[in-house]
């Protein structure tokens, strides 16, 4: 199983990035999905999950209106649309995923994170 993210870099502050997730392996149309982050010296971060029963979407309140959280089963990948980035934005995120049969209630920070993660810099 792999599930690898991709779309960071560098971007001065007001810009835009898409994040992708793709999985071989694993389908993403069977898990709640959620992308997390995390800062140097910072706790892990639930930016934005998707719960696989009725689409109930979820966004930490740095990023409502900012980010929009998204999936294309056909493609088996996630998408993370980051738009009006702030420099409190940058950290190293990851795709995660839960089983939502299993875990039902789980938390978006607590949701499984898988791969290297890809890096995020706001700055100017």
């Amino acid at each position: 199983v792999q599930l690898q993210a991709s779309g960071g870099g560098l971007v001065q502050p007001g810009g835009s990035l898409r994040l992708s997730c793709s999985s071989t392996g694993l389908t993403l149309s069977n898990y709640d999905i959620g992308w997390l982050r995390q800062a140097p010296g910072k706790e892990r971060e639930g930016v934005s999950c998707v719960r696989l029963e009725r689409g109930n979407t979820y966004y930490t309140d740095s990023v409502k209106g900012r980010f929009t959280i998204s999936r294309d089963n056909a493609r088996n990948t996630m998408y993370l649309q980051m738009n009006y980035l702030e420099p409190g934005d940058t950290a190293r995120y990851y795709c995660a995923i839960n089983d939502p049969i299993r875990n039902p209630r789980k938390a978006c920070s607590d949701y499984t994170p898988l791969g290297q993660g890809t890096q995020v810099t706001v700055s100017s």
